[in-house]
């Protein structure tokens, strides 16, 4: 299980504190789906970022099976089972795409296993393999690359922030399923997408730096639509 503790995280604009995360306390349990939405700037994004080690918080705490997470470095994170796909992915001059396949999942794949994954993201081994993740490369396919890089890491934590973002013409239906195959893990996406959002175990609601609701997709999704979130917090406008 993975646990956020009373956390919360602030930022020095020009000598003035600006609150980013306001005391966030959350649970996400094995074999789930979480799917964390809200407007732009409500924090989701930085919240991933704080799982995965890049930003820190201010206070509270990360907890990953009762461990502290929070004084570990992204590496040590990362060797506890932690992995990250951002919504624009970096790019790796000279590394080849078997490279960075082999290097994420820590061996060697055959043939036969960078097809599987790759076939996942709806990219061909043969076409790809021997390519290298730089600017000649389009975004989707740099997008679709990163995810199967994701997905050949086997994580017990897998973070993906808007990873429909960029992914040009392959289907929302592909991306989908693979978030929905990609079970006996913990999977934490922010995403606006209702075809996301409608395969969610539970949705999280933030909004300024707070969490305004949280359940299940049954439950949460009509209040999405009605903006019945913010009626809970006693807001007129939402």
């Amino acid at each position: 299980m993975l646990e956020i503790k009373n956390l919360s995280y602030s930022v020095d604009e020009n000598g003035v504190k600006k609150e980013i995360l306001k005391n966030i306390n959350l649970s996400f349990s094995d074999d789930k789906l979480y799917v964390i939405t809200g407007n732009n700037g409500s924090g989701k994004s930085t919240l991933l970022k704080i799982i995965m080690g890049i930003e820190k918080q201010n206070e509270g705490d990360v907890l990953y099976n009762k461990k502290s997470l929070t004084n570990m470095s992204i590496t040590e994170r990362a060797k506890e089972g932690v992995s990250i796909a951002f919504q624009k992915p970096v790019t790796f001059k000279g590394l080849k795409v078997k490279d960075l396949l082999d290097i994420t999942a820590g061996k060697s794949h055959n043939l036969s296993a960078m097809c599987e994954i790759l076939s996942k993201v709806g990219l061909c081994a043969k076409d790809y393999i021997d390519r290298e993740l730089d600017e000649r490369l389009s975004g989707g396919e740099i997008k679709r690359i990163e995810l199967a890089m994701a997905l050949s890491r086997n994580a017990k934590i897998s973070l993906f922030d808007e990873p429909e973002a960029g992914i040009d013409l392959w289907s929302f239906d592909n991306l989908t399923q693979i978030f929905s195959n990609n079970k006996n893990k913990i999977n934490i996406v922010v995403s606006h997408q209702k075809q996301i959002l409608s395969i969610a175990d539970e949705i999280i609601l933030l909004k300024n730096g707070e969490v305004v609701c949280k359940g299940e997709k049954g439950k949460v999704l009509p209040l999405l639509d009605g903006n019945g979130c913010g009626r809970l917090r006693g807001e007129q406008n939402g």
